[in-house]
């Protein structure tokens, strides 16, 4: 490759000046996830065998759980307690928890979901959805389930929480399920969660679903599933605020992360959005969906949504938007960065027909607002499709900001773009007509992120910045 020209290279200095220009050189911290609550330190602590479980794989333990949680309740105005599960394997059916406790997994301890649909009661359906998410009507109680808590910590030494969801994935597939299946965790309406250091495995529907909630931390998590299990999401934050999901490895047989907000005109209602979620240091997989998604229920809004550090492989879609008319609400500002991927047929992925309704009353008028999202600093080998970015024909997607992402592609197609507006640069291959606009200088404060904050990049960045003039 020929040098750069004296011409060229003050040209790209005044890109450089330029970018600087547009930046207040506030660097976003990749500090871990902020919490208050502390796995360790709890004044009271029992063994659930001291409630007479058995860890035997094959012993019912749901009373044991039950009894143990409710003789710690009277210690949560005195500093709260832990409940200790030790090595074996637990059988149970779903329990509740309580505030200010820890439930600790030891090494080698594993809680099973009990495979008797009886052990998992029906509950009334979540208001921002208006019915089950599968069927009309109630859905089962997740396995690990809690609301209107405050201070809850599920961790442990590396323990493993398994649902043994087959036997409702099967249910699923053959059309027999009389209620939408259970989450594996859900806390609902609660303040100061921390999950952490944990492996959950085979989830009968979403694995760790939040909603209604705020100040979460999920770290150093593994959630695994079949890559052909349906609809087993890996964590759901949803209507929730100040999330923050950091060092976790997924690979399930849906989105791994999916930002949700409620269901066309029931979250419209409800009105909760979810926003202020870090996702940091993800590694994972899924063959049928997204890496990170947002919707497709985002009709409370999602908005300020940071992730970076990403690395997506052998997967469908990196990142994924989805909404439809009838969803109102809004996604905004959402700043994507530092991702790599390997073997993956679309990288950005934007769909403003998904569909899928919970009945007929919602509004078709109601049109969601997609706008202000940045993804930059993105390599990709073996990529199929850099972009299928598909807004709504009445409603076009704006702002959508493109910046330093080079993909090797191996469509001759690579970008299929239609009802949106944006900008781009340094983006290979070329970008779609609709996105060909520079974000510098002109058009900087229009890309959310890039006005208010300048991640240094790195040398080799730069010099691939100065390599492509």
């Amino acid at each position: 490759m020929s040098r750069p020209s004296r011409f060229q290279l003050a040209n790209v200095l005044l890109v450089l000046a330029l970018f600087i220009s547009c930046s207040s050189w506030t660097v976003w911290s990749s500090s871990s996830c902020k919490h208050t609550n502390s796995a360790e330190v709890r004044p009271h602590s029992v063994s659930i065998t001291e409630f007479g479980a058995v860890g035997d794989g094959v012993t019912l333990n749901t009373k044991a759980f039950q009894n143990a949680i409710f003789y710690l309740n009277s210690f949560a105005d005195k500093g709260g307690a832990k409940l200790f599960v030790p090595a074996g394997r637990w059988l149970t059916g779903s329990f509740d928890l309580i505030s200010h406790l820890t439930l600790w997994l030891d090494n080698d301890a594993v809680i099973l979901g009990s495979m008797d649909f009886e052990d998992w009661p029906v509950i009334e359906p979540l208001p921002s959805y208006g019915r089950g998410r599968e069927l009309p009507g109630g859905r089962h109680r997740a396995l690990i389930y809690g609301r209107n808590l405050t201070d809850v910590v599920i961790a442990g030494n590396n323990g493993t929480v398994d649902g043994q969801g087959s036997i409702w994935w099967s249910r699923f597939r053959n059309k027999t399920l009389d209620y939408t299946r259970p989450h594996m965790v859900e806390l609902m309406n609660s303040t100061g969660v921390l999950i952490s250091n944990l492996t959950f495995l085979n989830s009968p529907f979403w694995t760790i679903h939040p909603v209604y909630c705020s100040q979460v931390a999920v770290q150093n998590v593994t959630i695994i599933a079949p890559l052909d299990s349906p609809n087993t999401d890996g964590i759901d934050p949803d209507s929730s605020d100040h999330v923050c999901i950091e060092d976790c490895y997924i690979s399930t047989g849906d989105d791994l992360i999916a930002i949700k907000s409620g269901w066309d005109e029931y979250g419209i209602a409800y009105g909760r959005p979810s926003t202020d979620i870090i996702i940091n240091r993800l590694v994972g997989k899924t063959r049928t969906s997204a890496g990170i998604a947002i919707g497709s229920e985002m009709s409370g809004g999602v908005s300020d949504v940071h992730a970076e550090n990403i690395h997506f492989f052998d997967s469908y879609t990196a990142i994924r938007i989805k909404t439809s008319p009838g969803r109102g609400g809004y996604v905004r500002n959402v700043y994507i960065s530092n991702m790599t991927l390997s073997e993956v047929d679309i990288a950005i992925r934007f769909t403003g027909l998904y569909g899928d309704h919970p009945d007929d009353a919602f509004d078709p008028s109601a049109l969601p607002i997609i706008e202000r999202i940045t993804i930059k600093d993105v390599i990709g080998e073996k990529v199929e499709r850099a972009g299928l970015i598909e807004g709504i024909k009445e409603d076009c997607f704006v702002n959508i900001c493109l910046f330093n992402i080079t993909l090797n592609v191996s469509s001759r197609y690579p970008w299929n773009c239609s009802y949106i507006q944006g900008y781009s640069d340094l983006v290979s291959p070329e970008t779609c007509e609709p996105l060909k606009g520079r974000i510098f200088p002109e058009h900087c404060s229009d890309c959310y992120y890039l006005s208010g904050h300048l991640r240094s990049l790195s040398n080799e960045h730069r010099g691939a910045w100065l390599m492509s003039w």
